[in-house]
């Protein structure tokens, strides 16, 4: 059925729509500070469907058909972002096993024992055995952004909490952030989380399992938080690393953080296309068209757990895109 629906919706030719799908982690297990995270039991599933319903392509196969409108019907792809070590050693022997190919955005200064930040405000939370956490002070907790402590006594309140601090800095000057995420793991009394980022030599087996690969900065920055030299050296540099890691040439760029205007202006837009991208993506909802900038290409998963929801939200995403 969902065949057909998809057909219908997503035809081949110029009137195709690419559906392009975004991951971070595959969990081995379902983690209950991270309920928004996919576990390897539900990837699998996920993939299951894709291959029934879709046809998957790489990305940057998948883009140059598309300016070309020679896309196939049903087309979709997969992405992942930022460079987790689950990635390689969780999600890319499920993609295999299923035949599916996915593209991976690594943040090159993450790599090698390295953590990030919305990571090191996750591991503190769950660490603290405090009842509360009191933002008193802290970097970007301005009163007028919600309530200045937090309860911290069970999973649903630590989760609200994780959810709280980082929508509170995550658009902060990178060094303010830094500031304030180390204040909060001061605060719960937490260590350095281990490191969760992988390896370059796991980056050159997503490489040599066949997967896609594309820069994502090197640190993960807001870049309409930065100065234009300070994102264009974060674009340009997290490739140039990137691309010595895998000693091949990289095409392809996602935004951190996504969101047109908000995360990303047209400047940045104008620097990816400057460096020599071939495509970039965003995490604007839609589907992409020919026509549709191949340096703004959107991305859309469902999060939805039973196979018609899965099915609905996708077919909603290509009606509306």
């Amino acid at each position: 059925m969902y065949q057909a629906i998809f057909s219908a919706l997503a035809p081949a030719g110029a009137q195709a729509r690419l559906s392009t799908l975004i991951f971070h982690r595959v969990l081995p297990q379902p983690d209950p500070l991270q309920p928004g995270e996919v576990d390897a039991r539900r990837f699998d599933q996920i993939c299951a469907w894709l291959k029934r319903w879709f046809q998957v392509l790489p990305l940057a196969q998948a883009a140059q058909l598309n300016g070309q409108g020679r896309l196939p019907a049903r087309p979709l792809c997969i992405t992942f972002d930022d460079g987790y070590a689950d990635n390689c050693e969780v999600a890319m022997p499920i993609l295999q096993r299923h035949g599916l190919h996915a593209t991976f955005f690594v943040t090159t200064d993450y790599l090698d024992g390295g953590v990030m930040w919305n990571d090191r405000v996750i591991e503190a939370i769950r660490a603290a055995s405090l009842p509360m956490l009191d933002l008193q002070g802290l970097p970007g907790a301005e009163p007028a952004d919600g309530p200045a402590q937090l309860p911290l006594q069970h999973a649903a309140q630590k989760i609200a909490a994780i959810g709280a601090v980082l929508k509170r800095i995550k658009h902060l000057a990178p060094a303010l952030r830094q500031q304030a995420v180390g204040q909060v793991q001061q605060r719960c009394g937490a260590p350095q989380p281990q490191a969760l980022m992988m390896r370059s030599a796991q980056v050159r087996e997503l490489r040599d399992g066949g997967m896609g690969l594309g820069a994502h900065t090197m640190s993960h920055p807001i870049l309409a938080a930065l100065d234009d030299a300070a994102a264009e050296r974060e674009i340009v540099q997290g490739r140039e690393q990137l691309e010595r890691i895998v000693e091949q040439r990289i095409g392809l760029f996602a935004y951190p953080n996504g969101k047109p205007v908000h995360d990303f202006t047209e400047a940045h837009v104008a620097m990816v296309r400057r460096a020599g991208f071939d495509a970039a993506v965003t995490t604007a909802w839609g589907v992409a068209r020919r026509g549709t900038d191949p340096h703004q290409l959107p991305r859309f998963t469902p999060w939805d757990r039973a196979a018609w929801r899965f099915g609905l939200r996708l077919a909603q995403n290509l009606r509306q895109g």
